[in-house]
């Protein structure tokens, strides 16, 4: 409430005192007042006629004037205290909610210190953590390193060793091939001329070989009439060790008759075996045998 409000609210409050007591006054004249207009006139004299008048109740509407102008200025003042409690009561929200505006305020700038912190704190710690992997990165590194190192000059020496190996190795195998050479000279040598030897021995075991078979044949053939003076006739024999004969054919010329041919083949058949003994050196399991007949 302003100024001119409280001092509006006071001088209503006096007007309607003031008009009380008017409003009292007027009942008083009122009630003395006589209220016969159409009395008959009374003959004047020096007659005094004495009027009285009730003092108690003048009083008792003064004291509820004066009651009811209390009563007033009780109900306003309670009015103003209300009012005045009313402003205290907002004015004591607004501050409890300018406090708490500020507290909330405060409580942010606080949790927003602690996140802040919080985040340092995170990011100090991923820091250190990067620290920590990195170092221990550089370590294996160089421990790497260090055994990569030691496995190289390792693999160094054993190769130096290796080489010197090699090398004392290949001095050996030179050695031992020029010996191996001389021998391989000497070898060749004495193998050609047992060679030479075998060729003419083996020449002559197969001649040998040949003609006991053509004997063989020839003894077990029974000659055909229609045979003829110079008749050759070449076979294919398989045989197995020991001579069995496995299989004869005509494989090759021939120019002799069909019933020549098949007498040629019954005598290689009919000795069951041909020469063995003696001629394991030269022995074949498939010959190309050529049956000869020259006339007797």
């Amino acid at each position: 409430m302003n100024f001119w409000q409280e001092l509006f609210a006071r001088l209503r409050a006096v007007a309607l005192a003031i008009g009380v007591h008017v409003l009292m006054a007027v009942l008083v004249v009122l009630g003395t007042m006589s209220w016969e207009p159409f009395r008959k006139p009374q003959p004047v004299g020096l007659t005094i006629e004495a009027v009285m008048v009730d003092t108690s109740e003048l009083k008792k509407q003064r004291d509820a004037a004066k009651e009811a102008v209390e009563k007033e200025n009780r109900r306003k003042q309670r009015a103003e205290e209300l009012e005045s409690q009313k402003k205290r009561e907002q004015e004591q929200k607004k501050k409890l909610d300018k406090e708490a505006a500020e507290q909330r305020k405060r409580d942010l700038e606080e949790q927003r210190k602690r996140e802040a912190q919080d985040k340092l704190q995170k990011l100090r710690m991923e820091n250190e953590r990067k620290l920590e992997e990195e170092r221990v990165k550089q370590k294996r590194e160089l421990e790497d390193i260090t055994k990569q190192r030691e496995e190289a000059e390792k693999k160094r020496k054993l190769e130096a060793e290796r080489l010197k190996q090699i090398e004392a190795q290949k001095e050996k195998s030179v050695a031992e091939q020029q010996r191996l050479q001389r021998e391989a000279v000497a070898q060749r040598k004495a193998d050609e001329e047992a060679r030479e030897f075998r060729a003419g021995q083996t020449a002559t075991l197969s001649d040998n070989y040949q003609a006991a078979i053509q004997a063989q044949v020839t003894q077990n053939w029974l000659r055909p009439p229609t045979a003829q003076s110079g008749l050759r006739c070449t076979l294919k024999i398989v045989q197995i060790p020991g001579g069995e004969v496995i299989s004869a054919a005509i494989a090759g010329t021939c120019n002799g008759d069909e019933a020549t041919r098949r007498s040629i083949l019954a005598a290689v058949e009919r000795g069951g075996a041909l020469p063995y003994r003696g001629f394991e050196n030269v022995f074949q399991r498939e010959i190309d045998f050529i049956f000869i007949y020259d006339g007797d």
